[in-house]
């Protein structure tokens, strides 16, 4: 299992409402179109209305790639720039849990 968790920050709420139309329809597309994602979740933080979190969940490392491959993940890559303040992601390494192979 690969997995990542990122948390995007909006630069206003105008960005905020736009981004969340953009990952509405690249989510859309990932649920459609890629098996190897298990988990694509996308977050809003309670009293933190510019903030968003992300949590993905990859079958593996190829899975991963091939996701970062799709024509909608490059859009939503391309596109999301315009709406974001700042964006951190941390790369995670499954130790245990209900649910995975690990």
């Amino acid at each position: 299992m690969f997995g990542l968790v990122v948390r995007f920050t909006c630069k206003d709420e105008a960005s905020a409402e736009a981004f969340d139309g953009l990952v509405a329809n690249t989510i859309e597309k990932i649920r459609d179109r890629e098996p190897g994602t298990l988990v694509y979740a996308s977050h809003r933080v309670e009293g933190q209305p510019l903030q968003r979190i992300f949590y993905e969940l990859y079958r593996d490392r190829a899975a991963f790639d091939a996701h970062e491959e799709q024509l909608h993940t490059k859009h939503f890559l391309a596109a999301r720039g315009e709406f974001l303040a700042a964006t951190q992601v941390d790369w995670l390494q499954l130790q245990s849990g209900k649910g995975t192979d690990g």
